[in-house]
């Protein structure tokens, strides 16, 4: 199953192209004896003597992890229980991990990497986690100790050494934790939240204050890297942040990203030896970065390392000459990358049945704040919103975090009332486990997502629609058109719809800061900037721009653009038509084409 994998290939056009090697190689891959059938029946009892010699043969050869994944164990998970159960006994210091403690539903392939990545990983996580948290209690921390995970909750250290793979993109989870958080606060029901950093854009869209669960992601490209199935927020990422590299191709077409400096080298400007031009160098050259005010003055960047790199590698093969064509190509790499980041917004709002102009702009990372302006005016979004210290908002983020436990079950039934019947049992039976599992965390009321994930009959892909108050065969069907016609503009009332899995996520409430106490707020509303020539979006023409620092600013300051505001980790851009004010909770609200200039 590892060595079949998937057929689906990133560059099909690519004759050279070689897949990844399993991550398990087909030497340390055992079978064993046992069998059970789609439906969960029991066709060959599990070979325990046979699973008895593997254990001693592990012992021999000094086995650190086990996966286990065995045949429709989806369906009953009986024979995966006790070869796990087994194995922990006869080797406890052997990390075991079962597919079923992971997932319960089908596609073997996804179920088999998802547990042997679980098990790669785990022995290094349990080690680092018992490290650290002898490190806290060392200097006198008593406290639980939780993790951020991948589905938008907190999971204890315990379950985190269990179940490690579910930490995946768990870093960008925190800031979808803290946009929800944050929009709440400001009443907001409908927000894109978008996250720039050094090597990649990510966003996830919020509507009606929630944010979406997927029940897998891929490491590597969607549908043709590395597959988790776990639960995870659905976001869109792609390989565009400060760091993004500008290249030119075989062809001298410009192109910027997925290739990143890293945080070493770094851009042309930090002066680490890095020579490759960046969206970091653009900026910089464009004037919208202050070098002797980048992080606080912590770093100086130095302007002509950044100038050489976009000229040497851009600018002079392609014959602009001069300041002028530094600056145009200058403007060329920011626009490109700001392009890309607008068709990965359109990819998780348009191509979704969703109109990004209903949807405020939340933006954070230390790049985010910079580009919001021009990605609202690309997509036409009216206004952005950037929460006070935008370049730790995903660890912010990770303080507004529930504790979550998410459980799936296939569930391949024709929809009926008998179907939806049935369900209610599921669904039963899967609060169960996640309750016991929350229990073992924390103390507090818990509250329950019910979705059920539907398709047409005979189709491939699916949808996931909210069920928790559908209890009719009729209203379900409903549902499932309108989100289908919204999704893809037409729905067939006649055909015949299908269950392919339940999904219930699981909610206990933590101890949370007050978000309106995260942010020093200043009182005096009188504050006035210097002023530099920047060059605007789409503008080589340097144009005298206002210089705010965001930590003098107090709520119900307002002022039109063109401006700059800066503050350590990040700097947000105000457009030339663009109006911005300081909110109640110290955030930058800018009213995208309500500005001086407008009209």
């Amino acid at each position: 199953t590892l060595e079949i994998g998937r057929g689906n290939r990133p560059t099909p056009f690519d004759l050279r192209y070689r897949r990844d090697p399993p991550l398990v190689p087909r030497p340390l891959r055992f079978e064993i004896g046992g069998r059970i059938d789609g439906q969960g029946n029991e066709i060959e009892p599990l070979d325990l003597e046979g699973l008895d010699r593997l254990a001693e043969t592990f012992r021999k050869d000094g086995v650190e992890a086990v996966a286990i994944s065995f045949l429709n164990s989806y369906a009953a998970p009986g024979h995966e229980t006790e070869a796990a159960r087994r194995l922990r006994n006869q080797l406890p210091d052997t990390y075991v991990s079962a597919g079923t403690e992971l997932s319960r539903e089908w596609f073997e392939y996804e179920r088999s990497a998802t547990v042997s990545a679980n098990a790669f990983v785990g022995p290094m996580v349990a080690e680092y986690l018992g490290q650290f948290e002898t490190t806290l209690r060392d200097r006198g921390y008593d406290g639980a100790l939780y993790m951020m995970g991948s589905n938008g909750g907190v999971l204890s250290a315990a379950r985190a050494r269990r179940e490690p793979v579910k930490l995946v993109e768990s870093g960008p989870a925190g800031g979808c934790i803290g946009a929800a958080a944050f929009a709440r606060s400001l009443g907001l029901d409908n927000v894109i939240a978008f996250d720039m950093g050094g090597t990649t854009a990510k966003c996830t869209l919020i509507s009606k204050g929630r944010f979406s669960v997927e029940n897998a992601t891929y490491i590597g490209g969607f549908e043709t890297g590395f597959p988790i199935r776990a639960a995870v927020i659905d976001i869109v990422e792609i390989g565009t942040g400060g760091g993004s590299i500008a290249a030119l191709d075989a062809q001298n077409r410009l192109h910027v990203g997925p290739r990143s400096a890293g945080a070493e080298p770094g851009p042309a400007c930090y002066g680490r030896g890095g020579s490759d031009p960046t969206v970091t160098d653009a900026n910089l050259i464009l004037g919208r970065l202050d070098p002797d005010r980048f992080l606080g003055g912590e770093l100086t960047l130095d302007v002509n390392a950044a100038r050489d790199a976009l000229n040497n590698a851009i600018a002079a093969p392609l014959g602009y000459e001069g300041e002028d064509g530094l600056l145009h190509m200058a403007d060329g790499v920011v626009t490109i990358a700001v392009d890309r980041m607008a068709g990965a917004i359109r990819k998780i709002s348009v191509e979704r049945g969703l109109d990004p102009r209903d949807f405020a702009l939340l933006t954070y990372g230390g790049g985010g704040p910079l580009h919001a302006s021009a990605l609202a005016h690309a997509l036409d979004i009216p206004q952005v919103i950037v929460p006070p210290e935008p370049g730790n908002f995903s660890a912010t983020g990770m303080l507004l975090a529930n504790a979550r436990v998410d459980e799936a079950r296939t569930y391949l039934c024709l929809l009926d009332e008998a179907a939806v019947a049935r369900t209610r049992d599921v669904f039963a039976e899967m609060a169960e486990a996640a309750t016991a599992q929350l229990r073992e965390e924390a103390a507090g009321d818990i509250d329950f997502d019910y979705d059920a994930e539907m398709r047409y009959r005979g189709q491939k892909h699916s949808i996931r629609i909210a069920v928790g108050e559908l209890d009719s065969e009729a209203a379900l069907r409903r549902a499932f058109s309108e989100e289908y016609r919204r999704r893809y503009g037409h729905a067939d009332e006649a055909a015949i719809i299908e269950y392919v899995g339940l999904h219930l996520g699981a909610i206990m409430a933590t101890q949370q800061p007050d978000v309106a106490r995260l942010s020093r707020l200043q009182e005096d509303t009188s504050a006035t900037g210097a002023s530099r020539p920047v060059c605007l979006p789409q503008d080589t023409v340097p144009t005298e721009t206002a210089i705010y620092d965001r930590a003098a600013l107090a709520p119900g300051f307002s002022a039109h653009g063109p401006a700059i505001i800066e503050e350590y980790g990040s700097t947000t851009l105000i457009g030339k038509s663009d109006r911005f004010e300081i909110g109640a909770l110290g955030e930058i609200r800018i009213s995208c084409g309500q500005g001086a200039d407008h009209g």
